[in-house]
């Protein structure tokens, strides 16, 4: 699962039109018609605001829409490029202000996909991996070290917190999950204690 890696936005001018795409990261289709509702709220003097929408923890939630742009030729290509990137948890609005020169169907098509794909590029791309958060729990003699390996291992602790035991709360890819317990109880002479959290998601760049 992909999704940006921040909101934001990018211009573009195609015979003398501006086409400004806004992006946001968006947990729900709640939050993504309430973004666009925002957006065309504070932009209501452009000519369209044109938008598109991918969420769901499979992207099952997809919606688009023309803004009074030609049947087809510009909420559907914003789309089918969340599509194609394979991202979700992503709200578009293209906002285009007319130049004077008309662009045409097949014009347009090309300058609201390319709008979008050019905000993706600037924004960047994360892969969602699916996590789950083990706290592993040791006494202070044997913290120092186990910290130390952890790190070097490159399970790098969300947080720690010292008491009575060091407890660190370590993000461990669902994959990993296994060889993960396996590795502490051999690195700790099984004196360390595992206990499993959370479910979610790390964040891993896309190239």
């Amino acid at each position: 699962m992909r999704t940006i890696r921040q909101s934001g936005r990018h211009e573009l001018e195609i015979r003398k039109s501006r086409f400004i795409c806004t992006l946001a990261r968006v947990e729900t289709e709640a939050e993504a018609v309430a973004f666009i509702a925002e957006h065309r709220r504070a932009h209501r003097d452009a000519t369209h605001n044109c938008t598109a929408y991918v969420v769901g923890e499979h992207g099952e939630i997809t919606k688009s829409s023309d803004d009074g742009e030609p049947s087809g030729t510009a909420g559907v290509p914003m789309l089918e490029v969340l599509v194609r990137r394979g991202l979700t948890g992503v709200a578009a609005v293209v906002t285009r202000y007319f130049g004077g020169v008309k662009l045409g169907a097949g014009g347009l098509v090309r300058a609201y996909a390319q709008s979008v794909a050019e905000a993706i590029d600037a924004v960047g791309v994360v892969e969602l991996r699916p996590v789950v958060t083990m706290t592993v729990c040791a006494d202070h003699a044997l913290a120092g070290r186990l910290l130390g390996d952890l790190h070097a291992r490159g399970h790098e602790p969300a947080d720690v917190r010292y008491g009575q035991l060091v407890e660190a709360d370590v993000p461990v890819a669902v994959t990993e999950l296994d060889d993960f317990q396996a590795w502490v109880a051999q690195v700790s002479g099984g004196r360390a204690q595992l206990r499993r959290g959370a479910e979610g998601f790390r964040e891993v760049p896309v190239s």
